[in-house]
């Protein structure tokens, strides 16, 4: 439902650069960070967005044609899907939009099961439903599909708003990269692995000191406690790979690392402790 609102958000403004990088590759159009990279800088030295840079001329300057045709048919879509909302029946526009780009396929492609699936679509026609009880509340019947999505990016703003308030003392997800500046009394950073952090493509172009700088920046957002995972194994593409520790754990102080599960301990007790671990992070989230 998060992409299906940033393509409403990008209806009603073509100049949101999130929404658009967002939905440009939901589904995937093959446009990949190179290209959104160029396209972005090239706004950006023009003044305008990133929508409106897609179909011009001077682009071609900095990319292939492959890349300038993918991003000029994203643009023309989406202005032939304005376009409609506005001449004609905005609704039954909407719920082609969602055929056209096959967007059930995608959702299926990105969700464990069916019946995940199956709910994520229900909440797509719920969302279209929406709109459409919107539009018919309209008594003077002067109300735009461009308000009316206005109106309902602006409740979700809201709900967003209050669920974030409501939930200040949860668990916070997020990247090492956007974690920058912040704090918090318990940090856990998982997947500390070689070939994860550091990523293997720095691995492999021997530029891992950024990747040592994001681990620190990582390392440091914790005030009293700090958990770091890894895995022993991994299963990718179906196979088991062994994994290996991050060189990172190696260069920090050893006086101030507790080790644990790497011990030949039995599974029962090991068990134990995990439970005792995760009983123990309940009992802080429900101070």
């Amino acid at each position: 439902v998060k992409d299906l609102m940033s393509y409403f958000r990008l209806l009603v403004n073509p100049d949101d650069d999130n929404a658009f990088l967002r939905v440009i590759n939901v589904p995937r159009r093959e446009i990949g960070s190179t290209t959104l990279e160029k396209l972005g800088n090239y706004a950006t030295a023009r003044k305008i967005s990133m929508y409106a840079a897609c179909d011009e001329i001077g682009l071609g300057e900095l990319m292939d044609s492959r890349f300038t045709d993918r991003l000029s048919r994203f643009k023309h879509y989406m202005d032939n899907l304005r376009q409609q909302c506005a001449q004609h029946d905005p609704i039954a526009a909407l719920r082609s939009m969602v055929m056209d780009i096959d967007y059930e396929t995608w959702v299926r492609s990105q969700t464990s099961s069916d019946k995940a699936a199956d709910f994520r679509m229900s909440n797509v026609w719920f969302l279209i439903d929406a709109l459409k009880n919107t539009l018919e509340r309209d008594e003077e019947g002067e109300m735009t599909i461009e308000e009316a999505i206005a109106k309902l990016v602006l409740r979700d703003m809201l709900e967003r708003q209050q669920e974030e308030e409501e939930g200040a003392e949860g668990v916070q997800m997020m990247t090492l990269h956007a974690s920058k500046g912040l704090e918090f009394p318990y940090v856990f950073i998982m997947g500390v692995e070689e070939e994860i952090l550091p990523h293997r493509s720095s691995i492999e172009a021997d530029t891992i000191e950024e990747e040592r700088r994001l681990a620190y920046v990582g390392i440091t957002r914790a005030r009293q406690n700090l958990a770091m995972t890894f895995a022993a194994k991994r299963k990718q593409y179906g196979e088991i790979i062994e994994c290996m520790p991050s060189r990172f754990l190696d260069e920090l102080p050893p006086e101030d690392l507790e080790w644990e599960g790497q011990e030949d301990a039995p599974v029962e007790v090991k068990a134990a402790r995990g439970n005792d671990a995760l009983a123990a992070m309940r009992a802080m989230l429900k101070r």
